[in-house]
């Protein structure tokens, strides 16, 4: 065989690899929380402190809580929260979270599922 066609046939092996290799690469889809926030009559409410946070299934003193953060609802009654950066490929499930919602004296909670590489929406009525 000629080196010139040894390069060649080489080049070739590379070329393909290469395509596998790049086409078979999976990228992450995005974690995301999306919680709405209503009034009692059903309308959306803006301006409400919106928190997610996870607690331990049993108590625990020394436990390190991952995840509590804090928000307000846009003018459409709704919150946004990324996890993406949490959720590591090939991890089974995510999170299940606790909700407060408040705003003056008013007051809601309740849970979300987080699933991951997805958008998961909760709604969550103050009064």
């Amino acid at each position: 065989m000629t080196t010139t066609k040894a390069l060649k046939l080489f080049l070739l092996l590379l070329s393909t690899a290469s395509v596998v290799t790049l086409s078979s690469c999976k990228k992450d889809e995005e974690t995301i929380a999306t919680v709405l926030v209503l009034d009692n009559t059903g309308k959306p409410v803006p301006g409400v402190s919106v928190r997610l946070f996870g607690e331990p299934s049993e108590p625990c003193e020394t436990c390190v809580i991952r995840f509590d953060t804090l928000a307000v609802t846009n003018g459409t009654g709704k919150v946004t929260f990324d996890f993406s950066d949490f959720y590591k490929s090939g991890q089974a499930g995510f999170a299940v979270l606790n909700i407060e919602a408040t705003k003056g004296s008013l007051f809601g909670e309740g849970i979300i599922k987080i699933e991951e590489e997805k958008t998961t929406e909760e709604s969550i009525t103050i009064e």
